[in-house]
């Protein structure tokens, strides 16, 4: 009976300590999308860059449709790596709008603000007072939407020149932007 109990306690062990090695190892240079959403919900995202900055991992245009997918979770996640020139947050981070924050980034090369918050057009400063809601967010991802299927098709402008879908700001011409 003892080593029966044994048996099944060592047994039981090897599965838990399995459990525990999974594929939530981030790749900075090579990143996981569904990875680093997990790792965001859960609060436990620490990937470093080469200089042992912990900030976002180095997406690219092959990640924007998966990173798309999660634009409309408005789930608040505990904390978002933000550029390490910023000196503040701006409240509660919604997951969808930091995607956002990083596809803007990979369209424009460069972090698009210093802050993963959305603002009215009209914004004096960077203020909860001016920041969107979330149905708003909801709105500017299906602008980021409706931008990714003109990369992936570019249907021209209808005269014959060619407009290249990269240099479009999916916002223009809503009242939201980046600060």
């Amino acid at each position: 009976m003892k080593r029966t109990w044994i048996i099944w306690t060592a047994l039981l062990a090897f599965i838990f300590a399995g459990m525990g090695c999974s594929d939530d190892t981030l790749d900075y240079n090579n990143p996981d999308v569904r990875v680093f959403v997990r790792q965001l919900k859960s609060g436990t995202y620490n990937t470093k860059n080469a200089n042992g900055i912990v900030e976002v991992p180095l997406f690219t245009s092959k990640h924007i449709p998966q990173l798309l997918k999660y634009t409309e979770d408005m789930t608040e996640i505990p904390s978002f790596p933000l550029p390490s020139i910023s000196s503040h947050f701006g409240g509660k981070a919604r997951l969808g709008e930091c995607v956002l924050w990083i596809i803007e980034g990979v369209r424009l090369g460069h972090y698009p603000s210093l802050g993963c918050k959305l603002l009215h057009t009209d914004a004096e400063s960077y203020e909860g007072i001016y920041f969107l809601t979330s149905e708003e967010v909801l709105k500017a991802a299906a602008l980021y939407r409706l931008w990714w299927e003109e990369v992936e098709n570019p249907s021209g402008t209808g005269t014959g020149v060619f407009v290249d879908p990269w240099s479009i700001n999916p916002l223009h011409g809503s009242d939201y932007r980046w600060w």
